[in-house]
């Protein structure tokens, strides 16, 4: 039996989808479960992570909340995308990848029985995360269209109540790859400035979009400003999976707590990685580096859509995956996605628990299989499926 804490989080799914596509030793299956990318990093982390091999100093705890260099180049990044200025020292701190990230500022701002907004359907780690921290997850209803997933900006406004902690909100959202809009943005403002929620904003993939737009951060409109906290990553936009690398901004008195949780949980972040994924942020050319790994996840996005006209696909307006409407098909999303794994030899995780919404839909990952091995996708989902 499990402890109380643990009771209602299940796993996301992805796991076991991995699990199996691993023991299947096929390299024929197309692996579309897991959020990986075959792009590789910037030349240039790549270069700073050889060099902090051998550095006597990257091989350290110390500084807990984060190398300088790495503070100051996140704090720079951050600040040009939200237009705010942030102090490196008292605003920001590195954590051990985005979804620590998440958990530490999780547990500095709610209370146990607090609620906590996010949009449906998302990512099971985030909804498990919050409950990990004694939250309650309060979703807001995405709703599926022609022209990809929309969210009422009165409804999430609505959300936000007494109980309210915090509004989660990511855009591109996983797994829809849903944007937030300044409707959204100004629909909010008033509730959480009259309840005191923060809003938490996981800016994991906010220049992965496909409509060549600049990313719209919360801390842009002035009556979010002060109360948005920025959770970033090098994981997604510059495909720096395994370094295990994020950093946290916001007003300096919340991030002292943030950073008081990231102490006495995951300590700190990956020592050799600090100064790459720095590098990798301040590069010249890295505006023109994720613009080119964008343009070729659109490329796939699109191959998929077209090669899957014929199912219930949903766009997505940027990230790396995509959903499929299981339900009109007849079958449930664990009964598609075995299909497809014995039949079709395809990966795709079922999205049990990933919201109230979930269960109908099956994801796809485009990240990490290039075109030429999604060309016979259509095939492989008939034979499966029909």
């Amino acid at each position: 039996m499990p402890v109380s804490r643990l009771r209602d989080i299940p796993g996301i799914g992805v796991d076991q989808i991995g699990d199996a596509a691993d023991a299947a030793h096929d390299p024929r299956l197309l692996r579309l479960e897991n959020l990986d990318t075959d792009l590789a990093p910037p030349p240039i982390a790549r270069e700073v992570t050889r060099d902090a091999i051998d550095d006597d100093a990257a091989n350290s705890y110390l500084p807990f909340q984060g190398h300088w260099s790495l503070r100051e180049a996140a704090a720079a990044h951050v600040g040009q995308i939200a237009g705010q200025p942030y102090d490196a020292r008292t605003q920001c701190v590195s954590v051990a990848g985005g979804l620590n990230g998440v958990t530490n500022t999780l547990l500095a701002t709610v209370e146990p029985g607090q609620e906590v907004v996010l949009f449906d359907p998302i990512y099971a780690g985030l909804v498990n995360r919050v409950r990990l921290a004694g939250g309650v997850p309060r979703h807001v209803h995405s709703r599926p269209s022609s022209d990809g997933w929309h969210t009422n900006a009165d409804e999430l406004a609505a959300a936000i109540g007494p109980n309210t902690a915090a509004v989660l909100l990511m855009g591109p959202a996983m797994p829809t790859g849903a944007l937030i809009t300044r409707e959204h943005l100004a629909a909010i403002a008033e509730p959480v400035n009259q309840h005191g929620a923060w809003v938490i904003y996981d800016a994991a993939m906010e220049r992965i979009r496909f409509d060549d737009r600049s990313p719209l951060h919360p801390a842009r409109h002035p009556g979010l400003t002060e109360h948005t906290i920025t959770i970033g990553s090098a994981s997604k936009e510059l495909r720096m999976i395994g370094w295990r690398v994020c950093w946290v901004l916001g007003p300096a008195p919340i991030i002292a707590d943030i950073g008081l949780v990231g102490l006495t949980n995951v300590v700190c972040q990956v020592g050799i990685a600090q100064q790459a994924v720095a590098a990798a942020l301040s590069a010249p050319d890295a505006a023109a580096d994720i613009a080119a790994a964008v343009s070729t996840w659109k490329q796939r996005r699109d191959t998929i859509l077209d090669q899957l006209s014929d199912y219930p696909c949903i766009r997505p307006d940027g990230g790396w995956s995509l959903l499929i409407d299981t339900t009109p098909l007849g079958m449930t999303a664990a009964e598609t996605s075995q299909r497809l794994l014995t039949r079709g030899q395809v990966a795709a995780t079922p999205m049990n628990g990933w919201g109230p919404s979930g269960d109908r839909y099956l994801r796809l990952v485009y990240a990490n299989e290039p075109i030429g091995r999604l060309t016979d996708l259509k095939t492989r989902f008939d034979a499966a499926l029909t």
